[in-house]
């Protein structure tokens, strides 16, 4: 069978940075190609350069044997190929159907008639099984039919080569088996899919092959069938892997922390926590499960004094802290991994060095008598950059030079090493591969097993199953039942994250 897609010796250099490294690889029609690789490793570049968004160094795309010249997104897009990005690109006032034709500016096209553009829409819905009304406004719809949405417009261009980044990330489980779905179907019919994920276990499900860079270059290609989880990850990081479930703590030290009948409201002024009530003890792990836009960043907001409470107490150690600032907080050994690491985690335009004491810079030793001690911060560095294993070019780097896994680890060596009471984390392995997910959950199980008591706050069900004691599952701003880890089902817990379902 000739190849649908083949890209030759691709390369693309950042910098210092060697993105792609002569990499080539072929697709056949209606094949489903995993796409792995730890953060920086090439993905996004090499996908980036086939959809036009970037031109590449050197290198050949080739369309059904014909030799492609993309230039543009405009470019891809005649030629076929789609992509969607892992942060949807929609406007919410808008309908389905307006979203779809928005940039559509062929004379005779759908794009130009409302009504067959939303019947044509309604048929590709109906042909592909994904229920979507071409009348609906985006502000209406659930993330997963967001994504529905993202897929038909993709379908409308008639793309044959389907690009999908992290297509799972912010979805239910029982929306990625709907996911899951729709690309046996849209193989069905002939379309080459290339998927950009980190889930392992997604990968095994899913695809027909798969193809592993690291460091720019390709070091494997295999079939899906011939390969196993723990192969394909030792390919990516280049050493055996653990991700396995930690054992669950014999017992639990005194109450950290005691919520009781919290209620806040989100930047518009609408409730978003509803009278959460919960505890965490000493050395355990509570984690609270949900599809994003549920209440958690409230919650992990107003626990860590950034927003302000309408109603209900926070005690840490039977002291009560609802009104207290971070600083006050801080001092009382509260850690915060906030979700967003670069706008809320770090100043990019600091050094590594001068993010790793943001929280202690009125110290001995980073200062005295209101003067800043260089050398007491470059020490500091220098010993948290080694234990944590930070890569970086130096302590005085700016941290928006580092990788999105380097800038946790920045974040995670800065809140761990005061030795935290109460460890505040909020999607802490958010967009990290699988080396950094493994890190992140060591440092966090590490802290539990110190005496921290532990929130996590996920959108990640295989996360919050591997490293919860105990499990809260949450939906629009309300607990709909605890769950034990010990009988979990992540079925039934899927139902309770879409509000569909409470804890037995």
């Amino acid at each position: 069978m000739n190849p649908k897609l083949e890209i030759r010796g691709a390369c693309k250099r950042f910098s210092r940075v060697q993105a792609n490294d002569n990499i080539s690889l072929s697709l056949g029609p209606g094949e489903v190609r995993a796409l792995l690789g730890e953060n920086g490793a090439g993905k996004s570049t090499l996908m980036n350069c086939l959809y036009g968004l970037i031109p590449m160094d050197r290198g050949e795309i080739f369309i059904d044997g014909r030799k492609a010249d993309i230039k543009n997104c405009n470019d891809a897009i005649a030629l076929g190929i789609g992509m969607v990005n892992q942060h949807f690109m929609l406007i919410e006032r808008l309908a389905v159907w307006e979203n779809i034709i928005l940039g559509l500016k062929k004379r005779g096209h759908f794009g130009l008639d409302p009504k067959g553009a939303a019947r044509k829409i309604r048929e590709l819905s109906d042909q592909y099984n994904l229920n979507i009304d071409p009348n609906a406004r985006i502000e209406e719809l659930s993330v997963g039919m967001e994504q529905k949405v993202e897929i038909l417009k993709i379908l409308y261009r008639d793309s044959r080569i389907m690009i999908f980044d992290e297509p799972t990330a912010v979805l239910t489980p029982g929306e990625v088996v709907e996911f899951y779905k729709i690309i046996g179907k849209l193989k069905s019919v002939g379309r080459t899919i290339i998927f950009i994920t980190h889930k392992l276990n997604e990968v095994m499900r899913i695809s027909d092959s798969v193809t592993v860079l690291r460091d720019g270059r390709v070091v494997g290609n295999v079939k899906t069938r011939e390969t196993s989880v723990e192969e394909l990850a030792r390919m990516m990081v280049g050493r055996e892997v653990n991700l396995k479930r930690p054992e669950l703590p014999n017992s639990c030290g005194a109450n950290i922390l005691s919520v009781k009948g919290l209620y806040v409201n989100d930047k518009k002024g609408r409730p978003a926590v509803k009278g959460l009530s919960f505890n965490i003890r000493a050395g355990e792990i509570l984690g609270i499960a949900g599809v994003d836009g549920n209440g958690q960043s409230e919650l992990g907001q107003a626990l860590a004094g950034l927003a302000d409470i309408e109603k209900g107490s926070i005690s840490i150690e039977e002291v009560n802290t609802t009104l207290f600032d971070p600083g006050k907080l801080i001092a009382a050994g509260v850690s915060h991994i906030p979700e967003d690491r670069q706008k809320s985690g770090l100043v990019l335009d600091f050094s590594v060095e001068e993010n790793l004491v943001l929280k202690e810079i009125g110290c001995a030793p980073f200062s005295r008598g209101g003067v800043i001690k260089r050398s007491g911060i470059r020490l500091h560095a220098e010993g948290l950059i080694k234990k944590y294993g930070i890569r970086v070019f130096g302590p005085d780097a700016g941290a928006k030079e580092l990788s999105g896994g380097n800038q946790q680890k920045v974040i995670l060596a800065r809140e761990f090493e005061r030795g935290p009471k109460l460890i505040i984390a909020v999607q802490p392995s958010r967009g990290l591969d699988i080396s950094g997910i493994e890190f992140v959950r060591d440092e966090l199980i590490r802290q539990r097993n110190n005496g921290a008591a532990v929130l996590l706050i996920s959108t990640e069900l295989e996360e919050i199953l591997a490293l919860s004691d105990r499990i809260e599952v949450i939906y629009e701003g309300e607990f709909t039942g605890a769950v034990s880890r010990r009988t979990a089902n992540p079925v039934k817990i899927g139902l309770q994250m879409a509000g569909r379902g409470k804890a037995d």
